[in-house]
């Protein structure tokens, strides 16, 4: 029952409710990061690399161009071995008579105000004799 004297109030809480917080928008730091990742090879069997690089010339001339190989031309072991390491994985390599005995990964990264910070990682194989 109301009484004119004492009018109903609504539930402030009902009412009111607490402010929602504001999604997090991504802040844009304009930071670059360069990654580099370096594997560093032995040839195991010079013949195999040779043979899989004269196939690899043939099956992709562009790429040997790249490194001044052309199908009838003299094939150097470091080209071939260059050649072959641009085309496949190290895992792939090691079939094909190299071996990986350092793979080191370079990150650095700067923002527009700061000198880029940078790390460095390096993991070497163990020698098998």
């Amino acid at each position: 029952m109301n009484h004119v004297t004492h009018p109903t109030r609504p539930n402030l809480r009902s009412v009111v409710t607490a402010p929602r917080p504001a999604p997090a928008r991504p802040l844009d730091l304009r930071v670059r990061a360069q990654r580099i990742q370096i594997d560093e090879l032995i040839v195991d069997d010079p013949r195999k690399v040779l043979a899989h690089a004269g196939q690899a010339v043939l099956d992709d001339p562009d790429a040997a161009a790249l490194l001044g190989l052309v199908p009838a031309g003299p094939l150097p072991l470091p080209a071939a071995a260059a050649l072959l390491c641009a085309l496949y994985d190290t895992d792939v390599l090691t079939a094909m008579g190299l071996r990986l005995t350092r793979h080191t990964t370079r990150v650095s990264a700067s923002d527009q105000q700061t000198e880029p910070v940078s790390l460095v990682r390096s993991t070497a194989r163990d020698q098998e004799d």
